[in-house]
């Protein structure tokens, strides 16, 4: 069941937005609810099986110890998709 949701955004990001679910041929509200779904899926769900090759890498990066990968993360994807 759908149900309508009321958000506050900036303008320039909704403009922005728009744009680019038009370029994709989506909905913006169909963009809005796969990113929420992304971001609340269960994690029972992301337990995979890593194959040997992916077994063999992880943990072979090690990230500066005073990373703000939540900072970096968000200006990386603002810089991709806005």
């Amino acid at each position: 069941m759908n149900t309508k949701l009321t958000l506050t955004i900036e303008q320039s990001v909704i403009e922005k937005a728009k744009k680019y679910a038009k370029e994709k041929e989506r909905s913006l509200s169909d963009l809005i609810e796969n990113y929420l779904k992304a971001l609340t899926k269960d994690n029972a769900q992301n337990d995979i099986e890593l194959t040997p090759i992916v077994k063999s890498l992880k943990g072979s990066f090690n990230a500066p110890k005073k990373i703000n990968y939540k900072k970096d993360l968000v200006n990386r994807l603002s810089e991709k998709y806005l």
